[in-house]
């Protein structure tokens, strides 16, 4: 659905502020044709479209401080945006605002591989990390699905995980330092290359701010040798409930796998037809992978199994040589796209302790028959972050507002079961009215205060993360 066309006062202003941007950045770098802004009126949440007052690529922290301090002066909004993929409107223009790009500024700054850690600019993709220190037999752990594409400073904004988070945490347990700017131009360095800031924790403050605070300009990564070896298991059951209570049980049982994953039968026909990756027809189908030495992988895989069995699986499948396992991860890689050839889908982002993924998954499937709509569930299992799918026709009256409602009713029933509303695609605009259902009046106060110390005029990615009632009792344009 489109947003409101730009007032009167927005578009007079719209020549100067242009104009102004172009002083201080290349021709190319500020876009403000009607077409060219269409590839910014949106991100991966494509109900929601809006093109901005313009857009700006900058290639430096120096050009970020030019075009914040001409922002600031005209109180015009700005929207940061790393790749785009946002899957919660994280970065949904608003017809006022400029788009800041981080696009252009994709270069490693520093490797150092004796004390762990890589410094690069914001817009590298979170695939190009590892690219960039693989060769020298290291990785850089967090791996959302959109990773190819997925730009690190959009990674710090919303707090990515990816399959992998289980064993190695997600984008904050990374996360070394960054360089920002703050909205009226002053440049901040917080934490760096040691393992630990000393002071407060303004980098837990920083990551997941969802661009409420400043620009991430540059960050330092924490990077890790990578293992000797990897393997995964395919488990295949006979009900979601099922399988759920496996997951758990492994949890339990102490053993921890790199990653756990879950697909149910919607999820694993649409991976099949799209990747051919050889997976069983059945209700679900979990993916758990370990690594380490020969010895290790064969021992924990062995407690695994072990457990699994007791399930009563209809299907238990180990795999034997790295052919298998590309095949086995490339059709739980392929899963969003795979399930977008089939159906528009809503992708939803919410997390349960683990112990009530049986339950949760089963009052889904409820919910699912109330509402009319199919549910795939695609998830990370072993940290209970659930991504239910919810499948309908865009082009359907209704649809979309039936679709939203659903995801209302599954987001809330993740945190009645103890969780909470997002787990790695942050609040954006899709989760921001929900936020009272998480947090009390008090909690949320908190929050604005914060946001009131890093932006007191609330340039920075309006209309996002607070419910509205509350972003438009602060001061603004």
């Amino acid at each position: 659905m489109d947003m409101p066309v730009p007032s009167a006062a927005v578009l007079a202003k719209r020549s100067q502020v242009i104009a102004r941007l172009k002083e201080v950045l290349p021709y190319e770098s500020v876009i403000d044709g009607e077409n060219e802004l269409r590839a910014y009126e949106c991100d991966g949440l494509t109900a929601y479209r809006c093109p901005p007052l313009a857009a700006v690529l900058p290639a430096s922290t120096e050009e970020v401080v030019s075009v914040l301090k001409i922002c600031a002066e005209m109180s015009v909004p700005v929207v940061p945006r790393g790749s785009g993929t946002s899957l919660a409107g994280g970065s949904l223009p608003t017809a006022d605002s400029v788009v800041l790009g981080v696009s252009k500024m994709n270069s490693v700054l520093e490797i150092d591989y004796g004390n762990r850690f890589i410094r690069v600019q914001a817009g590298i993709t979170n695939l190009g990390v590892t690219d960039a220190v693989e060769t020298n037999g290291f990785f850089y752990a967090p791996d959302p699905s959109s990773q190819l594409a997925c730009a690190i400073g959009g990674n710090i904004g919303m707090n990515a995980g990816g399959a992998h988070c289980l064993k190695y945490g997600v984008t904050t347990n990374n996360l070394l330092g960054v360089r920002m700017v703050m909205m009226d131009g002053e440049v901040v360095d917080i934490g760096g290359a040691n393992l630990d800031a000393p002071g407060l924790d303004y980098l837990g403050v920083i990551c997941g701010s969802e661009g409420q605070l400043g620009v991430v300009t540059e960050a330092t990564l924490r990077i890790l040798r990578k293992p000797e070896g990897a393997r995964p298991v395919l488990v295949g059951f006979d009900s979601s409930e099922t399988a759920g209570a496996c997951v758990a049980d492994v949890i339990r049982s102490g053993v921890l796998p790199v990653a756990i994953e879950f697909m149910d039968r919607p999820c694993i026909r649409a991976c099949e037809a799209f990747a051919g990756a050889g997976y069983p027809d059945v209700e679900a189908l979990l993916i758990i992978e370990v690594e380490g030495s020969d010895e290790e992988i064969t021992e924990q895989l062995s407690r695994i199994i072990g457990i699994a069995r007791r399930h009563e699986p209809a299907e238990l499948r180990e795999s034997r040589s790295g052919a298998e396992s590309a095949r086995i991860w490339a059709g739980r890689k392929s899963a969003f796209g795979a399930m977008g050839q089939i159906a528009d889908y809503m992708c939803l982002d919410g997390t349960i302790p683990v112990s009530e993924l049986a339950n949760v998954l089963k009052r889904i499937g409820e919910l699912s028959g109330e509402y009319g709509l199919e549910v795939a569930n695609v998830f990370h299992a072993g940290d209970g972050n659930l991504h239910p799918l919810i499948l309908f026709d865009a082009n359907g009256p209704g649809q979309i507002e039936l679709a939203e409602a659903l995801g209302a009713e599954i987001l809330r029933l993740c945190v009645r079961s103890g969780g909470c509303l997002t787990g790695e695609h942050g609040v954006g605009v899709e989760k921001r009215d929900l936020m009272p259902d998480q947090f009390t009046e008090d909690d949320l106060k908190a929050q604005v205060r914060v946001k009131d110390v890093f932006d007191p005029d609330w340039l920075l990615n309006p209309a996002k993360v607070f419910p509205l009632a509350v972003s438009e009792k602060r001061p603004g344009p």
